[in-house]
């Protein structure tokens, strides 16, 4: 069996999403995903002048021979765009090789542990107000986790907040946009925020905060001290992740659970996390790394 084509689909949905298709010389293709957001047409140029010609003629069933080879044969390896196109790439290949089998991706891989997965929805608002009315929303479509983000008076532009009705979306597709941020009234505000969600929905629903990276060790140790009484699922990304020993001092001050790893690229980005638990959820994706 040999790779036979390739070819990038770009599709816009009301944003852009990224799918690589790959076909062999049996007629059997496979799919992968390898949406970037806000940059994905730079993954597309990278899969397309530099991926495909490589895999053309390859045996499709060499999942890891071939994975090696786009990681290690990249000069510039471990980046984002790189490694959203080697695990296109990786993704499409298992599917190749799960419909050979004919079985479904997850029993070639050992198999299911649990019968269903928890999901949680993003509310958001400008103010309090509108997020607790965003998150009963949530509760009333079954949801039982619901990640909270909210406006914060004198900061235009808080992280996770859509502008007027629309979605907010976590990356910018052209030039980055400019905020203000003001710590201090971030961290008088979010508080009260979750003591609202507390006293109106209760304890049954989970609830998850996201900090964006824009705190400081000793700002994120303080917030997930506040946010204690409130239990929270998960404090995620409260620190740049590229300082990973500043989660350690977070740790010693508060028992507020930590996620992190949204934006890694490769699981060495997660290894001392783990290894030193450092966080209590690793957010990687299959395409993140």
């Amino acid at each position: 069996m040999k790779i036979e084509a390739a070819k990038v689909i770009v599709t816009c949905p009301g944003r852009n999403f990224v799918t690589l298709k790959v076909m062999t010389d049996q007629g059997v293709y496979g799919v992968g995903d390898a949406t970037l957001n806000g940059r994905e047409l730079a993954v597309v140029s990278y899969l397309e002048e530099h991926v495909i010609p490589c895999i053309i003629g390859m045996d499709p069933q060499r999942i890891e021979d071939i994975w090696q080879y786009l990681y290690r044969g990249a000069y510039w390896r471990r980046g984002p765009v790189t490694m959203r196109a080697v695990a296109a790439v990786d993704t499409a290949l298992w599917d190749i090789k799960a419909k050979m089998a004919g079985m479904p991706l997850y029993q070639l891989l050992g198999g299911r542990s649990r019968e269903r997965v928890m999901v949680y929805g993003h509310a958001n608002g400008s103010n309090i107000e509108e997020t607790v009315e965003a998150v009963g929303h949530y509760i009333d479509m079954g949801y039982k986790a619901v990640r909270a983000q909210t406006g914060v008076p004198g900061i235009n532009g808080a992280y996770g907040v859509g502008r007027g009705k629309l979605h907010y979306e976590p990356a910018d597709a052209d030039l980055p946009t400019l905020t203000g941020w003001d710590t201090r009234k971030a961290l008088n505000y979010v508080p009260q925020l979750f003591e609202k969600l507390r006293a109106t929905y209760g304890f049954d629903c989970h609830l998850l905060h996201d900090g964006h990276h824009r705190y400081s060790p000793s700002e994120a140790a303080t917030l997930g001290k506040l946010l204690e009484p409130y239990q929270l699922f998960w404090f995620e990304d409260c620190t740049p992740a590229e300082n990973q020993e500043a989660l350690r001092l977070v740790r010693q001050h508060t028992t507020t659970p930590l996620a992190l790893g949204e934006i890694f690229n490769t699981i060495w980005d997660a290894k001392d996390l783990i290894e030193n638990q450092l966080i209590d959820y690793i957010r990687c994706t299959v395409v993140g790394a």
